[in-house]
């Protein structure tokens, strides 16, 4: 067909630049869906700084899928710690405010009670980043599709129509060429890839720079007011607590002023406390920036992560948009490769993603904004009352379920719309909708398990017809050469949620198109939600 990719041979079909968080899931789907793939990675082992410390429900619905959620609580914060942020003037007086969010033992037990589609399968968890790429490396190590290069860095790319030529070392050794069908540029803000690709990058706002301590501390003084997963001080400082043990970080706006100052006395003086800090694990200076690709593909060559977007911290947003990037692309890739999708797949992943991206990056800017004005609030002089009134206002930031689970791909090459108008949007919610470019929502089989994890690994045709109507799609689907499951479930329950009789669910469980009985054109349906 003339709108294939061709995929002549290759090193790899598939070389992916960088194994954090974001490269290390897209080797992984690639692998789960039968595709390798070459990972390199500077680094031979994993960050010894947290950076992140948040996996939202969505990431862990994606990361339970490749079997790594047991794990990855079991070394996360205890379930019965609530994410509390306290807002403070300084540890020597009360706090202004509390915010509280549901522990992941109270949303988990929320979410056993409901079926209606509201919330997600998963809850949430905390973790330490570099926890993190441990237990993703391990399992690149284990997975015999991941040709896993650690100490490996990349240098340049040439590309052609048919492929990728790239420049790579391995430590102390000579430069090497890697010929691959893609490479993917998971290698961060400062990515290489995409400066090879010469992508540019737009960014909102200035750049600031920024101090982290991490640290052991067991003093008591740290949990004057209470367990916190959050202080954020009127002087400047946050604090995070890593484990809900002994470790903490601490960041700060890195001033001139304070700049070569011992950092853990800067940190004392904004936190209102002097407390004794067993160990200085690390101290580390960052560049917060709010900024999107301008593209995330330049020919056979793409970017994820945070190659493709930048956020601050607040309102976890950086990992966990990334992770969704790499499980989003990585079908689109495996379609490319395996033969079954066309080349618009590589089309729609930046005319879905990017759109996701931006608006990140404007949900981070608000909660940012909650931050800064809270410092210069307490720096004019405001009164306890003002800055208690101001942050219970802002309050309902915490709960925003709708922003991690509420994205659709309206307008993708790769969703049949329906004509039906878009239901409403709800920050606090999981939309319950299976309008097209909608996340299917989370439900139970009945006497089963969710409906999210009896999804097949391609494309699912998710029937409640009651007759098994959708038997006869599947096969001219595999008759295609479009890889489909038949999920048929007898549940009025299931169908007045799902609001129609048939549901094709693409790979990454977005809805691709439904109807209550075959389409005049199935063949169409099927060329277009694939790409071709």
């Amino acid at each position: 067909m003339d709108d294939q990719i061709s995929t002549p041979e290759t090193d790899s079909p598939v070389l992916v630049v960088g194994a954090g968080p974001v490269g290390a899931v897209l080797a992984l789907e690639l692998a789960r869906l039968g595709v390798p793939s070459v990972l390199l990675d500077r680094s031979t082992a994993p960050s010894a700084h947290p950076k992140m410390d948040y996996l939202n429900a969505r990431s862990m619905q994606l990361l339970a899928r490749l079997g790594l959620a047991e794990e990855i609580r079991r070394r996360g914060v205890a379930p019965e710690h609530p994410f509390t942020f306290v807002w403070t003037r300084g540890a020597d007086e009360p706090p202004v405010a509390t915010w509280d969010y549901a522990s992941v033992e109270e949303l988990t037990a929320r979410i056993e009670r409901s079926d209606d589609g509201t919330l997600p399968s998963q809850a949430h968890q905390r973790l330490q980043g570099s926890l993190l790429e441990e237990i993703l490396r391990a399992e690149l190590r284990r997975s015999p599709l991941v040709d896993f290069r650690e100490g490996w860095a990349f240098e340049g790319l040439v590309q052609d129509a048919d492929g990728v030529t790239a420049t790579v070392r391995e430590a102390g050794g000579p430069a090497l060429t890697l010929r691959a069908g893609f490479v993917v540029g998971c290698d961060g803000a400062s990515s290489d890839v995409r400066s090879s690709a010469g992508i540019g990058v737009s960014q909102l706002g200035p750049t600031t720079r920024h101090r982290d301590v991490y640290f052991r501390s067991a003093d008591p003084a740290l949990r004057r007011h209470g367990r916190a997963f959050l202080t954020i001080t009127g002087r400047g400082l946050t604090l995070v607590s890593r484990d809900e043990v002994d470790t903490w970080t601490g960041t700060m706006l890195l001033q001139e002023s304070t700049a070569e100052l011992d950092p853990v006395e800067v940190m004392r003086e904004a936190l209102g406390a002097d407390f004794v800090v067993d160990q200085v694990l690390s101290v580390v200076d960052w560049e917060g920036r709010l900024a999107v690709a301008d593209s995330y593909r330049s020919g056979r060559v793409l970017i994820a992560g945070d190659a493709a977007h930048q956020f601050y911290p607040t309102g976890g947003h950086g990992a966990n948009t990334g992770i969704v990037d790499a499980a989003d692309l990585a079908w689109k890739l495996a379609g490319i490769v395996r033969g079954w999708a066309g080349a618009a797949v590589l089309d729609a992943y930046e005319q879905e993603r990017r759109p996701v991206a931006l608006f990140n990056r404007e949900m981070c800017s608000n909660l940012l904004e909650v931050w800064l004005r809270f410092f210069r609030l307490a720096a004019a002089g405001a009164s306890r009352e003002h800055l208690a009134g101001f942050l219970h206002h802002e309050r309902y930031q915490m709960d925003n379920l709708g922003i991690h689970f509420g994205y659709r791909y309206a307008t993708s090459p790769l969703v049949v719309p329906d004509g039906t108008p878009a239901p409403a949007w709800d920050w606090n919610r999981v939309p319950a909708t299976t309008w097209p470019g909608s996340l299917l929502p989370a439900a139970r089989l009945p006497h089963g398990p969710w409906v999210d994890q009896a999804l097949g690994h391609a494309f699912t045709l998710v029937d409640l017809s009651g007759d098994h109507a959708g038997k006869e799609l599947v096969r001219q689907a595999e008759d295609r050469g479009l890889p489909m499951a038949h999920l048929a479930v007898d549940s009025p329950r299931l169908r007045e949620l799902y609001e129609r009789d048939l549901v094709l669910v693409r790979p990454d469980h977005h809805v691709a198109w439904r109807g209550d009985e075959p389409p005049a054109d199935w063949a169409a349906v099927l060329d277009r939600v694939a790409g071709r």
